[in-house]
C-alpha cells in the first residue's frame, strides 16, 4: 500500500520553513504562472509556433521538490516540462527565446517547448517522449553512485507513463541498483484525454512501489508544504544511500493538453472543483493565516515577476533566428 502523505512542512498545522524559503517557494510559483501566460499570449498573437504544454494549475510539485535540491542534483522532465525547469533554476530569458526558436534560447532556437536543458543547472532535458526520461534518471542516477558523489536525481513524469515498459524498466533498475533517485509521478488526472484510471490499473501508481520494495508515498501535489515535506524525506533518503522514493502527486492541469485543446472532454464542474484548489492561493492564504509573509511581500514579488516576465518577452523578440548553417550543428547522427 502507498503511504499518504496530509501534512506540510509543519507541525501541528504551523508552517516550519524559513521566511527566506517561503519567499522563494512564492517566487517560483509565479514565475512559472507568469511564464506560461506570457507564452500562451504570444502564441496566440501568432509571435510563436509549435505546440506548448502548460504547467498552470501543477506549480506546487515542480517548487515544492525543487526547493530541496542543490545547484548540482539532477532532474529530468517531459513534455510539460517548463515548470521543471523554472523550478530547477532556469532564465526565463533563455526558455522564452527557445519557445521562439531563436538562436539565444537553451538549444540555440533548434529544440523549442519540450527540449529546454541546462547541464549547469542539473537540468538534464525536456522529453517529447511519454516516460523516457525514467530511464536517463536512473541512468544519471548510476553515474553519480559509480562517482561516489552524493547529487541525487528526481525524474518528473506524468500519469501517461504510468503504463509504459520505461517506467518499469527504470523503477525496477533503480531499486535493484539502490540508486539515489526519486520518481515523482505528477497525476493530473488526464493522459491527453485519457483519464487517468482508464490507463492505469490499480488503486494507485504509489501503490506499485511495494512491488518495487521501495516507499511509495502519495501526496496532494497542489499542497506546495505537504510536496515539500515528502521531498525533504525522499530526497534525504537517496542522499544518504537508501534507495529510490516513489512519489505521486494528485494535482490537475488547468489548461488542455496543449495550447490548441480546448479540453471539451472535461466537465465544467471538475475544473471548477480544481481551480478552487489553486497552489499559489492555497500558499497565500496558509503564511497569511500565520502572519509569515504579508500582502507587501506578496506584491514585491509580484512586480518582479511581471518585470523579469517582460524582459524575457522582449529578450527572445530580439534575438536573432539561428543561421542556416546551424541545422547540421549539435546533430548526432553521421
Amino acid at each position: 500500500m502507498a503511504e499518504n502523505a496530509s501534512q506540510s512542512g509543519s507541525q501541528n498545522g504551523a508552517v516550519t520553513l524559513s521566511r527566506d524559503k517561503l519567499l522563494w517557494i512564492y517566487q517560483a510559483m509565479m514565475r512559472i504562472r507568469r511564464f506560461e501566460e506570457a507564452a500562451e499570449e504570444a502564441f496566440r498573437n501568432a509571435r510563436m509556433r509549435g505546440a506548448l504544454h502548460f504547467y498552470i494549475g501543477e506549480e506546487a510539485t515542480a517548487t515544492g521538490i525543487c526547493a530541496e535540491l542543490r545547484t548540482d542534483d539532477y532532474i529530468t522532465s517531459t513534455h510539460r516540462g517548463h515548470g521543471h525547469c523554472i523550478a530547477k533554476g532556469g532564465r526565463l530569458s533563455k526558455m522564452m527565446a527557445e519557445l521562439y526558436g531563436r538562436a539565444t534560447g537553451y538549444c540555440g532556437g533548434k529544440g523549442g517547448s519540450m527540449h529546454i536543458a541546462d547541464l549547469d543547472l542539473g537540468i538534464l532535458g525536456a522529453n517529447g517522449i511519454v516516460g523516457a526520461g525514467i530511464p536517463i534518471a536512473a541512468g544519471a542516477a548510476l553515474g553519480a553512485k559509480l562517482r561516489g558523489e552524493d547529487r541525487v536525481t528526481v525524474c518528473f513524469f506524468g500519469d501517461g507513463a504510468g503504463p509504459t515498459g520505461a517506467f518499469h524498466e527504470g523503477v525496477n533498475f533503480a531499486a535493484v541498483q539502490s540508486l539515489p533517485v526519486i520518481f515523482v509521478c505528477e497525476n493530473n488526472n488526464y493522459g491527453m484525454a485519457t483519464t487517468s484510471d482508464k490507463a492505469n490499473a490499480g488503486p494507485s501508481i504509489a501503490g506499485r512501489g511495494v512491488a518495487y520494495g521501495i516507499p511509495g508515498v502519495e501526496v496532494d501535489g497542489n499542497d506546495v508544504f505537504a510536496v515539500n515535506a515528502v521531498a525533504r524525506e525522499a530526497i534525504d533518503r537517496a542522499r544518504s544511500g537508501k534507495g529510490p522514493t516513489l512519489i505521486e502527486a494528485e494535482t490537475y492541469r488547468f489548461k488542455g493538453h496543449t495550447v490548441h485543446d480546448m479540453a471539451p472532454y472535461r466537465a465544467k464542474q471538475e475544473l471548477e472543483a480544481w481551480l478552487k484548489k489553486d497552489p499559489i492561493e492555497r500558499f497565500k492564504r496558509v503564511v497569511e493565516s500565520q502572519n509569515l509573509l504579508t500582502a507587501e511581500d506578496f506584491d514585491r514579488i509580484d512586480e518582479d515577476v511581471v518585470r523579469e516576465v517582460e524582459m524575457a518577452i522582449e529578450f527572445a523578440e530580439a534575438s536573432p533566428f539561428p543561421p542556416l548553417e546551424a541545422i547540421e550543428q549539435g546533430v548526432y547522427a553521421d
